[in-house]
């Protein structure tokens, strides 16, 4: 979920990352690498995924605690749907693997954030980008009695799914099915890592809804608020898919480079 309540913390911690390490750059086959270019706000990597200008493939490092995998139909929904909507001629690669659990019942964006500076080992390259995705054993911290978050984008090319909640919220009768609700999220999630809404690929026509910034305003249209938290599990308890993306999302990806 864009949690944009914290905005400020997450501008903390962007520049607390920046410059609290002597390691921005790393070495890796004889490349410098600056792992600062994965850490910036979200959106501002929008054409580098889209397009093919710069980066020509991707590595998605998909790592989940043990015992919290995604279903496998969700990760090949997710790569179909880059697929569909970006230019990466030279293909899409999945690293999979599992860590032990952090130990934590609630999760901060720091904690997230933490647990990514540990665990990535992929970082930009030459021609290759790189994806972070985490699957969290633990619900999060900004939850309320009357709404759950379900997952985070919280930089340009990191995001969060709190998949204890969604195994929590699915697969039972009158819940979603777990793979459509997997992979709505996912999907969701990685439409803000592509700027929508009016996160990094600007607007064609304004769609933007006012009361929820930086979702689109159709309520059918996967970047609707309520998709990304439990206020949407209703809507999606009969559907046999996730939500695809409505014109006005789609033509703003077209606009800055995607499909």
């Amino acid at each position: 979920m864009k949690n944009y309540k914290h905005l400020f913390v997450l501008l903390i911690l962007t520049v607390t990352t920046s410059c609290s390490t002597d390691e921005s750059t790393i070495n890796s086959e004889n490349l410098d690498i600056n792992i600062n270019l994965n850490r910036q706000s979200v959106g501002n990597s929008a054409n580098d995924f889209l397009s093919d200008s710069k980066f020509t493939s991707l590595v998605i490092e998909l790592v989940y605690v043990d015992g919290f995998e995604p279903n496998a139909t969700s990760i090949s929904n997710f790569v179909s749907f880059i697929e569909n909507r970006t230019y990466k001629p030279n293909g899409i690669t999945v690293e999979k693997r599992g860590i032990i659990s952090p130990g934590l019942e609630n999760y901060t964006i720091q904690d997230i954030a933490d647990i990514e500076i540990q665990q990535r080992q992929n970082y930009n390259s030459e021609n290759k980008l790189t994806l972070w995705v985490f699957f969290a054993d633990g619900e999060a911290a900004t939850n309320t009695d009357s709404s759950s978050v379900l997952g985070t984008a919280y930089w340009n090319t990191s995001f969060v799914i709190y998949e204890e909640t969604i195994q929590n919220l699915s697969n039972s009768p009158f819940q979603p099915n777990r793979s459509v609700l997997e992979t709505t999220i996912i999907t969701h999630e990685f439409g803000h890592i592509l700027g929508l809404t009016n996160l990094g690929s600007p607007m064609e026509v304004d769609h933007e809804d006012l009361e929820h910034p930086k979702h689109c305003n159709d309520e059918n249209c996967l970047m609707f608020w309520a998709t990304e938290s439990s206020n949407g599990l209703d809507a999606m308890a009969n559907m046999t898919s996730a939500p695809a993306l409505d014109n006005a999302c789609i033509n703003d990806l077209i606009a800055n480079g995607g499909k």
